[in-house]
């Protein structure tokens, strides 16, 4: 029997529907200052910090540096001065960094998930093993490429030279030239596996009647995975793309355990660039301001791609 609408029943349903929202915001509450507390506020600190300037002499007191304005930005971004030039050369070598990481990453993915995608034997036991390098811990990951990368003492060159004889001298891999090629060859080996695990998830999703149709109307191997499998990968291309290009653009670790704080300049990516900008050249103020003008620039960028991506997916439609 249905309650009537001044009912006892029908008032506590309605306190519970009332409740509900109540109770659902409570509950998200101490995630979000969990997330006010590690993100934002640090943050906000962040931008505070790049209108002082605020050096080595203002460490105990950060509230007592003097005001800065704007005088920081425009050292930042003035590229006739030293400081400028080396911060436009550093974000020119890691946007060359971030994009050969992602096309690499990328490549060696899709091939490993196109691989493995049919029914072979020890077909779990590869996927464990391409999955090692992402599972490891990133710091004993890169120090492990570090000693690889020694050149008396690195097995890199032991083999290239000893074992197959390509080369009579031992190249310096962490200094000079080559150190750009080590630091991305040893960011491609640990972000591939992530875009492994992501495109193996999507080809899993791809109905194999779409196969069987490209088959049947005479395509071969290259044709379905040109007509078949990297359309249907669109969506999960477009996140995995920006998502690696985030990941490497931002990368501190990799760059930072491989080489130390004294980094090559062949290899001097925004993020350790900044990082000595603040914490060896004892000039927090105008390290913050690269930071706020590097998150600036990120978000630009990437609203800049996902304006792009939503107009060609909506031509495709």
């Amino acid at each position: 029997m249905a309650d009537r609408p001044g009912s006892t029943g029908a008032r506590r349903r309605a306190g519970a529907g009332w409740r509900r929202p109540g109770l659902a915001y409570l509950l998200l509450l101490p995630a979000l200052l969990l997330e006010l507390l590690v993100h934002l506020v640090p943050m906000a600190v962040g931008v505070w910090m790049s209108f002082r300037e605020l050096t080595q002499f203002f460490i105990r007191n950060w509230s007592a540096a003097p005001w800065a304005g704007l005088r920081n930005y425009k050292v930042a971004v003035d590229v006739d001065s030293a400081i400028g030039a080396a911060l436009l050369r550093s974000l020119w070598i890691t946007l060359a960094y971030a994009l050969l990481v992602v096309v690499g990453s990328w490549l060696l993915g899709f091939v490993a998930a196109l691989l493995l995608q049919r029914p072979m034997r020890n077909r779990g036991l590869l996927r464990t093993l391409f999955l090692v390098p992402y599972a490891l811990p990133a710091y004993a990951a890169v120090i492990a490429w570090n000693f690889l990368l020694q050149r008396d003492t690195g097995m890199l060159n032991h083999l290239l030279v000893d074992n197959l004889h390509l080369t009579d001298d031992r190249a310096f891999w962490l200094l000079g030239d080559r150190s750009f090629v080590a630091v991305v060859l040893v960011s491609v080996w640990r972000h591939w596996p992530f875009a492994f695990l992501i495109i193996m998830a999507g080809m899993q999703n791809i109905p194999t009647e779409l196969y069987e149709a490209a088959a049947i109307d005479g395509a071969g191997p290259g044709q379905q995975i040109r007509r078949v499998t990297l359309p249907m990968l669109r969506p999960v291309t477009l996140v995995l793309v920006l998502v690696l290009f985030l990941w490497t653009f931002n990368d501190f670790t990799t760059p930072f355990v491989l080489f130390g704080a004294a980094t090559p300049e062949q290899a001097d990516l925004i993020s350790v660039h900044i990082y000595q900008s603040s914490f060896v050249t004892w000039n927090f103020g105008l390290g913050s301001a690269m930071s706020v003008l590097l998150l600036l620039f990120l978000l630009l960028l990437t609203a800049g791609y996902l304006l792009l991506t939503s107009r060609r997916r909506r031509r495709a439609v």
